[in-house]
């Protein structure tokens, strides 16, 4: 493959105050097979590198240039500049903006297909929501600049897991969970599984909201009245639908293998399992967005940043995913 011909990616460095810049700068000594530009302040880039004694040279311009390093050594940036100076493990509500600028400017450049796709390092929603900016979460902010309808799915350990709800109070998800959320993600779920993922006839389990998916009404009515009707119109239109299934024994080993996908209905029925099998090696991949969105599985792990104990592994399992999702989109399109 000619380098004009290689995927093109933008990573967006995530909180500055966090481990994403020390990731970008483990991923620079590396020789990956793509053409790669990181969004992040190029001081901040420079000065963590010398921090951790990693060599570095950055070179500087947009992201369309036709210069995109994939050398050990070096790094190709976006300059976007931080407000305030950064340090290491301490947060700066100040740099909120520059943090949702690089976002910004990475969704930009995949639109305008400068780039094939984007890889995100964590970002922190606390100081985000503290600086005064609105903000739920990474995937809703993403799907909002977007205009789309966003799924979120993590992969690791064996299993995809997507979410019918994503940060949302535990106290809100019952009301969340309407035939037509339900109706819209599984639509998403089945038709990026066909075109981005290559699996012609994906099956989706399906986990019921209440214990024992209800226990025929005796623990709820959920399953009854919301979410058996859609498995049932769905499964009309020929999508292989298995539930609902109780969450307690829906990770069982034996059966993932009778699964493509997972489909849970709030965060923490689904993601502790996959995490505790997958915590550092795992990807979390937007799904129903006009772009290609893969990023890290963890959060900003301010306590690591600078230390040289940050582990890349999710990031380079992002940027593969991202690459393995390009190479099977050009596919899909070109058949």
């Amino acid at each position: 493959m000619s380098f004009s011909d290689k995927p093109r990616l933008v990573v967006t460095a995530g909180e500055p105050a966090g481990i994403g810049p020390d990731l970008c700068i483990q991923i620079a000594q590396q020789s990956l097979p793509c053409r790669l530009t990181v969004i992040a302040d190029r001081h901040v880039l420079a000065q963590r590198a010398a921090q951790l004694g990693l060599p570095l040279q950055l070179h500087e311009g947009d992201a369309g240039d036709e210069f995109s390093s994939c050398q050990e050594g070096h790094l190709h940036v976006l300059h976007v500049p931080v407000k305030n100076p950064v340090v290491s493990g301490q947060l700066d509500a100040g740099n909120a903006a520059y943090v949702l600028t690089t976002l910004r400017l990475a969704v930009e450049t995949c639109s305008t297909h400068q780039a094939d796709a984007m890889v995100t390092a964590p970002v922190h929603k606390g100081i985000i929501s503290e600086s005064g900016i609105a903000f739920s979460g990474h995937t809703e902010y993403l799907s909002e600049l977007t205009n789309s309808h966003a799924v979120m799915m993590l992969a690791g350990g064996g299993m995809r897991v997507t979410l019918a709800t994503t940060h949302l109070p535990l106290k809100e998800v019952p009301a969340a969970i309407t035939p037509e959320r339900l109706e819209q993600k599984l639509r998403i779920i089945h038709r990026d599984l066909v075109n981005r993922f290559a699996i012609e006839n994906p099956r989706i389990a399906v986990a019921g909201l209440n214990p024992h998916a209800g226990e025929s009404g005796h623990l709820g009515r959920e399953e009854i009245d919301i979410i058996i009707p859609v498995l049932e119109k769905l499964r009309r239109e020929g999508m292989n639908l298995l539930g609902p299934l109780p969450a307690d024994t829906l990770f069982n080993t034996p059966k993932l293998k009778d699964y493509d996908c997972i489909f849970v209905m709030y965060h923490d029925q689904g993601l502790p399992t996959l995490k505790h099998a997958s915590f550092g090696q795992g990807v979390n991949i937007s799904l129903g967005m006009p772009i290609i969105r893969t990023s890290v599985d963890h959060g900003t792990a301010l306590e690591l940043a600078g230390t040289g104990k940050a582990d890349a592994g999710s990031m380079n399992t992002a940027i593969e995913t991202a690459l393995a999702l390009v190479e099977t989109t050009r596919h899909t399109k070109n058949n």
